[in-house]
């Protein structure tokens, strides 16, 4: 295990999941999280219960800054005072929604892109030997995965059985000429400098592209956290509405725990520069409207649901990963959430309780 950590984003999901893992096994954990989740989302997002709960778990061994990834000084502060200590760092920050970026592309993209970049300058000032995993996402692809021949069946859109891509996403598919969403383009842009600071500089970087994480730890908001949001609305009798696409559009969700997985799998045999996909595959997909009928059936509830024929701009209809690579490279790696509804099950638990206080 690294001596020390560093954890950008450490109040969010797959931030938090990091900090518990790395600091439970001695490692400590340096985390970098300003509530900005807040800002984006409004009060009920906030991240600050997550503070007191990683205090209360790991007492010293977690050290956190309330800093913004896009002030480099204070960000090389942090790494100055660490210096070859860092052995790892997993930048999980970001503006996360898709839809939310378009309201202020200026500040998605600084967080996206330039907060990244201010995050690999300080490891190769500080800790040029550490690893460096980025939290990437399949919106690099834009709506490149449209273009794949898709077939209407009831529940869901899928893609031709005898097309290659048919088992999933590999990450040799085009990130260009696409349509990505400015959300998707600043992601883009952090993707390429993590992967460009492997092959220039020599460092150590890894990039997962993620697509639907979940877990308990998850606060589901109307504009990110699909199924935690979707399992919210169901518990609070609040309406949800489906967009575009009759509701088929698939979705594939990880469990957090099986990606923090992966990113030690991967920190212990670092393949610099490499990209992975990195979600749910064949064996946990669902569509929106699956998706609804599995919550409906978890909760014992029935839900409000509304329907626009508008879709989000460059949303995906169809998308599954193909984790192959990452098997291959990683045959250790296993994930311990087989299906949707395990991880929904799971979700929904922490819902009912958060939502019983």
């Amino acid at each position: 295990m690294p001596t020390v950590a560093v954890v950008t984003g450490s109040l969010g999901m797959i931030g938090a999941e990091a900090a518990l893992f790395y600091g439970k096994a001695s490692t400590i954990v340096v985390g970098v999280d300003n509530d900005l989740r807040r800002y984006f989302f409004g009060p009920e997002a906030s991240t600050l219960t997550t503070l007191e709960a990683l205090k209360a778990a790991l007492g010293k061994r977690y050290r956190h800054h309330h800093i913004d990834i896009r002030d480099c000084a204070a960000i090389k502060k942090v790494f100055n005072h660490y210096g070859n200590d860092i052995e790892l760092i997993i930048h999980a920050a970001a503006q996360p929604s898709h839809d939310w970026a378009g309201q202020e592309p200026v500040t998605d993209f600084s967080i996206n892109a330039t907060g990244t970049l201010n995050l690999l300058e300080a490891m190769r000032e500080y800790c040029p030997d550490a690893v460096f995993i980025l939290m990437s996402t399949n919106k690099v692809y834009g709506d490149n995965p449209n273009r794949l021949p898709l077939i209407e069946e009831e529940t869901r859109w899928s893609v031709e059985r005898s097309h290659p891509y048919a088992r999933g996403i590999p990450e040799e598919m085009s990130i260009d000429c696409c349509l990505h969403s400015l959300f998707g383009v600043s992601k883009t842009a952090g993707d390429l400098a993590a992967q460009e600071y492997a092959r220039y500089f020599g460092c150590k970087t890894g990039i997962f592209r993620a697509g639907v994480v979940s877990g308990p730890r998850q606060l589901g908001a109307q504009l990110h956290g699909f199924l935690s949001y979707l399992i919210k609305c169901a518990v609070t009798g609040t309406p949800y509405c489906i967009l575009g696409y009759k509701g088929k559009q698939v979705r594939d969700i990880i469990h957090a725990a099986d990606v923090i997985a992966a990113l030690d799998a991967f920190s212990r045999a670092p393949r610099r520069g490499e990209v992975y996909n990195l979600g749910g595959g064949q064996r946990c997909n669902i569509s929106v409207l699956e998706a609804i009928r599995l919550v409906e059936d978890i909760t014992e509830t029935r839900m409000h649901v509304e329907y626009s024929d508008t879709p989000r701009r460059g949303d995906h209809i169809w998308y599954v990963s193909d984790v192959t690579k990452l098997e291959t490279h990683f045959p250790g790696w296993i994930r311990t959430y087989p299906d949707v509804r395990s991880i929904a099950e799971e979700v929904y638990a922490a819902i009912r309780d958060r939502w019983a206080r």
